[in-house]
Formats: C-alpha cells, structure tokens, sequence
C-alpha cells in the first residue's frame, strides 16, 4: 500500500482505537460531535483513538458502532471470531428471488402484459398482506417476483402514452414495495439500483403520488447511509415538498399524506443532525397535514395518519437524545391506534430507545419482547434493537441477562 493511501480499517492487525477513528472520519463526523453523542468528553475519543485507553466495554462499542452505522460489529473491534451484524440484517430466503427479478430485464414475451389497474389491485392487496403479517418480508418476498416482472411488462407494452404514464406509476410503487423488502438486508447496491429506477419510473409516470412516495424513499436512504449524506436528503425532502405544494388543494388523501410523510423526514433529519427547533417545528406541520386527513385513514406505504404522530413524535425525542421528553412521549403515544403490524414493532423499538436513554433498562428489554410479539423480522433486522439487546446479555441483573439471552437467540444475533 502506497505510505499515503488511506488505510483500511477492515485490515488485520490494527487497533480497535485506529479502526473508530478512520470509520469516524469516513462518516464525516468530528471528535466533539462524536464525543457528545455518545455522552463522553473529546479528549476520552482522542484517547480511544489513540490507544491511550483500551477498547471499552460491549455496552460503550455497541453505541460507537450504531452511531458510525457499523454493518458488522467485527469491522469495529477485528475480532473475526464471532461476526455480529448490527445493521445489516441476515440474507433472506427469499433475496435470491427478487433479486433476480429486478436484474432481468426481458426484452421479448408472447404473454400479454396485466392491466395497469389488475396491478394497482394486486400492489393494493400485497400493501394489505404486509401490514397484516408479523413475517412481512416472507409476504412480500414471495409476491414481489411476479409484480415486479408483470410491472416492466406493462411498461413495454403500453400502447398510448396514457396507458405508459399508468404503468410507470404501478411500477414505481412496485419498486417502492422492494425497498421495503430488501432494506438492511446485505444488498444495498440492489436497494439503491431499485431505489433510482422507482425514481425513474415516478417521473415519468407524472404522478405526483408516485413521485412523492419515491422521493420519500429516496431520502430515507441518503439519511441513513450517514451524516455526510443529510444534505442530500433534505434536498430530496425539500424539492418533493415544493413539487407537491401545487397538487395539495385539489390532491386527494394519497397526496396529502406523501406531503405529511416528507415533511415529518425533514423533521427526523433534522433531529438527526441535533436540531431541536427545526426538529419539532416540521413535526407540527406534519401534524397539521395529519388532521387534515380522514380519521381512519392509514397510508399504505408510509403510515402516516393521525393515529402515527404519536410515534412520530417518539422517534423526534429519541432521536434528540432527549430520554425524559422520549418517555413522555413514549406515554402519550396511543400504540393500539397503529394498525400494522410492523410498523408497531417499529415503534415499540423506538420506545425501547427511549426508555434505555432515560435508564429504564428493565423496561426497555420488555418492550422489545413486545415488538418480537407483533413482527419478529422488523426486530430482527432493526440496528437499534439489536444493539440494545446485545448490551442486555452484558447485564449485571441476572434475570435481564437471562431474558436479553432468549431474546438474541430468538433474534440470531450471537450465531457465528
């Protein structure tokens, strides 16, 4: 290696100290933000990094590894012998499937491509079949395959540009359905390529349903691939916002909701980023979007409604570092209200942060049991979940050492 490449942190031998420095830089963050993220003083970091002090224990690692978004806790600390992936989730069976639909793309076929209304019908139904599944990724790893490739079918065949502009919308959302399959599986170059066609599709389809929801996907990546990238996001954000401003008059419920759901990410990214004010101010206006929506209405991609604002406002809190305010929250929200099934576990993980911020150990373990209940595989692939259940099992409590166990074998978090 030339003397002034930079070095690979993946690299046997190097110090865990070396390691969290360079994926540090590479996440664009500085010592004094990391150092206040994680409740310590810059000069404990520089000491870290430095190797003055030795690699702390689980419970301090898993947090340095959730905040510099490690996929494999092994990349952090270079023991290879028991690899742990925080957050990247296992392979599903069903990966190979889809991933073979989305990268075959044939050119010629004797059958005759679905009416774009069949598909919207049978998207419709396979949103339903995910909300109502505690093993969503399994429902829709089967259904995707034959939607994704009757979708590029219909595009090929339309035969006016009407009927085309149909077809890229039933595709797009199709796309969009993938990318809650494929997210934190170990293939985030399918999910961005899936991610840029939906994208693709949405504008040319002109629709602006289409084109907010794969906006809104767009962004979610770009936040989650790091710091470096929440420009990108709130660019992404701010442009579908602008975009849908016109259509909000006269857009039916579809589109007032994407809005509602694009500005609570502009909120979320700016919790990200430490930035209370601007955090909360687009909460309240997605709140307000929120009423404006019928009472029992329930977006099919993102959620949101009136009944999600409680658990938006869990994450807000959560996501400020705020533990009591991310309690309160976590009791005011009305989770009964939540009519998906992973999206409740979603935010009975969000509440579990909460409590674990504001030093409710106990209860945090017992609220992700109760997420494991509603959907086992929105658990089992959540980062945030699986860091706190591995510092569970470091416990000093015997019995919540004992029930963190069960929960991470139930999980598959300690297999080699």
């Amino acid at each position: 290696m030339p003397v002034d490449a930079t070095p690979d942190p993946y690299a046997d031998p190097m110090a865990f100290g070396q390691r969290m420095q360079i994926l540090r830089t590479r996440r664009g963050l500085s010592r004094p933000v990391t150092a206040g993220l994680l409740g310590r003083s810059p000069s404990w970091v520089k000491q870290v990094e430095r190797g003055e002090i030795g690699m702390p224990k689980l419970p301090v690692v898993l947090r340095i590894a959730e905040l510099l978004r490690v996929r494999d806790l092994a990349d952090l600390t270079g023991d290879q012998s028991a690899p742990v992936d925080l957050f990247i989730g296992p392979g599903h069976p069903r990966l190979q499937a889809v991933r073979d639909a989305v990268n075959t793309l044939s050119l010629s076929s004797d059958r005759e491509a679905p009416p774009a209304a069949h598909l919207s019908a049978r998207l419709a139904k396979a949103w339903a079949a995910r909300h109502q599944a505690a093993n969503h990724r399994e429902v829709l790893g089967e259904l995707l395959p034959g939607l994704i490739r009757d979708a590029q079918l219909a595009v090929r065949q339309a035969d006016s540009a009407a009927d085309r502009r149909a077809a890229q919308a039933v595709l797009s959302e199709t796309y969009s359905l993938a990318q809650f399959f494929l997210a934190y599986q170990p293939e985030s170059a399918l999910l961005w390529r899936v991610a840029e066609r939906g994208m693709v599709a949405a504008q040319e389809s002109e629709d602006p349903h289409a084109i907010g929801v794969a906006a809104w996907l767009a962004a979610q990546a770009h936040r989650d691939s790091g710091p470096t990238h929440f420009d990108a996001a709130d660019s992404m954000t701010m442009e579908a916002l602008a975009y849908l401003e016109r259509f909000l008059p006269d857009g039916d419920d579809r589109v007032r909701a994407i809005a509602g759901a694009l500005q609570f990410e502009a909120g979320y990214t700016a919790a990200r980023r430490g930035m209370k004010g601007a955090a909360w101010g687009w909460w309240d206006k997605a709140q307000t979007t929120a009423k404006r929506l019928p009472t029992t209405y329930y977006h099919p991609v993102t959620s949101f409604s009136q009944a999600i604002m409680g658990a938006h406002a869990v994450t807000v809190a959560v996501e400020l570092r705020a533990g009591g305010e991310s309690v309160r929250q976590a009791n005011t929200a009305d989770a009964q209200a939540i009519p998906s099934r992973p999206r409740l576990a979603r935010h009975r993980i969000e509440e579990a942060r909460a409590y674990q911020l504001n030093g409710q150990q106990e209860t945090a373990l017992a609220t992700l049991e109760r997420a494991h209940e509603a959907a086992p595989e929105t658990i089992r692939y959540n980062g945030y979940a699986r860091r706190i259940v591995l510092e569970e099992t470091e416990s000093k409590v015997p019995e919540r050492r004992r029930r963190a166990a069960v929960l991470a074998e139930r999980l598959g978090l300690l297999a080699a």
